[in-house]
């Protein structure tokens, strides 16, 4: 395989922009598949989507992979979903692919979800391509898109293509490049036509291709000396220098077109070949084992020690499907390779290539390709390399979950088959987490939203056949200080044999609300008065005390302990000993900083047609929403607030019959903010009433 050819691509985008249709396209015009599947409408659903849940729901949930060839270049192709609840999954996709397509509306824009990716693409600096889908629908405007882009994303985003008609009459699109207009012919648009720009957008053409130039100029002086001399600029100068560009991460060229009505999918394949990175332009840095502190730069070669990364589990009827990216080095069908965090040596029995739910038996894949293992057993973000101790490929970032439920099966029988549901979620998903309430015994599973609890449940059901009850969901409060308060504690036990001492001072302070961290400790205690080896025994005692606050027994952030003096005692002062005296100098400490509860906070976005705006405003107000700003686009109204996640429960039914089903809304974690003071004894007052309860 020519390393040089090959692309690794994500599409990414905010819930129904079309990606999957997009992909579906893709597959089609590449020819790995010869008859077009919808997501919506009947039909057997996409490919790409091909679990019963997303085909009934026409979302997407999990991220699923396959492989296309287009013009002799092979890609490895992973559709994303584009719910906040399932951001996991676009997140180690991101993680480890070379390049993306960022897919937008054409009506909507940037939305809430595309700044989401947008975040996500630059954490784990990913190359992208814009594309601006949907160009067929009433109010679809490129150039308002692109100017959303520069805003909203900060992102140097310029039009490649000027589109030929508009809305119904959307037919092509001009490419600024060549000058060419191209028009998309058959049943299913599978022929580019080529033609002479129309008479009538020929001034704007020149326009826009003049436009482009400008941008690309600040990017090569040999562009913008050509430009200054009015010298012809040749098609090959203007790709290498995009190519450049993007790859560097400073450009984002758009792209247009409508992927349901076979329009501009081809270019987009051009341009992926074209501009986006192969493994060879994408250099990636391991950490070295033995010093985490020391990069070691990966080379995709196939003769280098091997090296990849297992950024997804996928159980099977067969057994744990690992899907891994190959960063250095060769893998065979039946090796043995080592597990850089345990150590372990496990062998990769079979290596299968995936086709969204369907998979072809390879025996070898080398470095840049993206390839499913059977027969290990590791968790998600593990490296895996031919030596042992050898490297460590930096982990993804894993977002906190912020909702809670009670599950409980309905006869005693489905316990076993819901604890080995769970387990299995657990492992494929790191932001599903699973956790048993000490109070009640119940079995409680948290995760990023309503609808991200709801899919497990339903496949709890659907796949291991157990009916479960729910409880209400339950919001993860938190708590923290309010003001500073100074402490001096000491912990004696003197019984026979060697006693216990050990004496802190100093104090407890609020960190300010944009802090990274939840919990900071600072020492400053001089002349030896505690020795060095204890400050590490007061620092784990203060941490083990953010467990649980005195408020309502919910974690504590938001919190600074300074260790300033103290005192010990050469033969009664022992590591315990300082632990267990900063875990009761805390308990005591905290409740004099008058601490408060924190509620998540969660950015909704709401899009509705403009005579119900009012109503849903208005309701926002009754669920202590705070409306941030108001946006009209057309008919429609685009509000966006922030609304305490307690009160965001069953608001999908809500705004639908509020809005005669026409409303649609998306919602994402933004910050925790102070419950008002009411509120916070009702949930100390829940909360003591659960315990009763409990203990009867």
């Amino acid at each position: 395989m020519d390393l040089a050819k090959l692309r690794n691509i994500g599409i990414s985008a905010h819930i129904d922009s079309g990606k999957t249709t997009l992909s579906e396209r893709i597959l089609f015009y590449a020819g790995r598949i010869h008859r077009i599947n919808e997501v919506k409408g009947g039909g057997d659903g996409a490919t790409m989507d091909y679990m019963d849940l997303e085909r009934e729901r026409g979302i997407t949930i999990t991220s699923a992979a396959t492989s296309v060839e287009w013009k002799g270049h092979p890609i490895n192709l992973i559709d994303t979903p584009g719910h906040v609840d399932f951001t996991v999954e676009v997140e180690r996709s991101l993680r480890v692919l070379d390049g993306a397509i960022l897919v937008l509306c054409g009506v909507g824009g940037v939305q809430s979800q595309s700044l989401t990716v947008d975040r996500q693409m630059k954490r784990y600096h990913v190359p992208r391509l814009a594309f601006i889908n949907k160009m067929d629908r009433i109010g679809a405007n490129a150039d308002k898109v692109v100017a959303q882009v520069r805003e909203k994303m900060g992102a140097d985003a310029v039009l490649m293509q000027l589109a030929i008609g508009k809305e119904d009459n959307f037919k092509g699109m001009v490419d600024l490049i060549t000058m060419k207009a191209n028009y998309f012919d058959g049943t299913n648009g599978e022929t580019v036509r080529e033609e002479e720009i129309p008479a009538e957008l020929k001034e704007a053409a020149v326009a826009g291709r003049q436009a482009m130039l400008e941008s690309l100029s600040m990017y090569s002086d040999e562009l913008m000396e050509r430009m200054l001399s009015e010298e012809p600029i040749s098609e090959e100068l203007i790709h290498t220098v995009v190519r450049d560009a993007v790859q560097e991460q400073d450009l984002t060229p758009v792209f247009m077109g409508t992927a349901y009505r076979n329009k501009g999918v081809q270019l987009l394949l051009d341009a992926i070949i074209r501009y986006l990175p192969s493994p060879l332009n994408a250099p990636v840095k391991a950490k070295q084992h033995a010093d985490p502190t020391q990069d070691m730069p990966l080379e995709p070669d196939p003769k280098k020690p091997f090296v990849a990364m297992a950024f997804k589990l996928v159980e099977d009827p067969f057994g744990q499907l690992t899907f891994m990216r190959i960063y250095q080095g060769t893998v065979n069908k039946g090796e043995m390779h080592y597990n850089q965090r345990t150590g372990q040596k496990q062998r990769f029995s079979r290596l299968l290539k995936m086709h969204a739910d369907k998979r072809e038996e390879i025996d070898s894949a080398s470095a840049g390709d993206i390839v499913a293992v059977m027969g290990i057993d590791c968790a998600s973000g593990e490296t895996f390399a031919s030596e042992p101790k050898f490297c460590v490929l930096e982990s993804m970032f894993i977002a906190e979950p912020v909702i809670k439920m009670a599950i409980n099966p309905v006869s005693r029988e489905g316990s076993d088959k819901m604890s080995k549901a769970l387990q299995r979620f657990r492992r494929e998903d790191p932001t599903f987490r699973v956790s048993t309430d000490e109070e009640t015994s119940e079995t409680v599973i948290a995760g990023m939203g309503e609808l991200h609890l709801d899919i497990y449940v339903e496949r709890i059901k659907r796949e291991y056949g157990v009916e479960v009850e729910v409880g209400a969901p339950k919001v993860s409060y938190r708590e923290a200080p309010t003001k500073a308060a100074d402490y001096d504690y000491k912990h004696k036990k003197q019984t026979g044999g060697s006693g216990q001492y050990a004496h802190i001072k100093g104090s407890l302070e609020p960190l300010p609300e944009d802090a990274e961290e939840n919990f900071i400790f600072e020492e400053k205690v001089v002349q030896g008065r505690i020795p060095k080896e204890y400050i590490p025994s007061v620092e784990k005692g203060f941490r083990d005390s953010l467990h649980k606050g005195p408020v309502a027994e919910f974690p504590i952030v938001g919190i600074k302990a300074i260790l300033t003096d103290g005192s010990y005692h050469e033969v009664d002062s022992s590591d315990m000993a300082f632990q267990t005296c900063a875990r009761g100098c805390f308990r005591e400490t905290f409740l004099k900083t008058k601490p408060v509860l924190l509620e998540p906070i969660m950015k909704v976005v709401i899009e509705v047609p403009t005579q119900f705006q009012g109503t849903v405003a208005g309701e926002l107000n009754s669920r202590r929403g705070l409306i941030v700003q108001t946006e009209m686009n057309g008919g429609l109204a685009l509000i966006e607030a922030e609304v305490p996640l307690a009160e965001t429960f069953g608001y999908s039914t809500d705004l639908r019959s509020m809005t005669q089903g026409q409303g649609t809304f998306s919602m994402e974690f933004a910050k925790y903010r102070r419950v008002p003071g009411n509120i916070q004894e009702e949930i100390v007052a829940e909360k003591k009433k659960a315990q009763l309860v409990g203990a009867k």
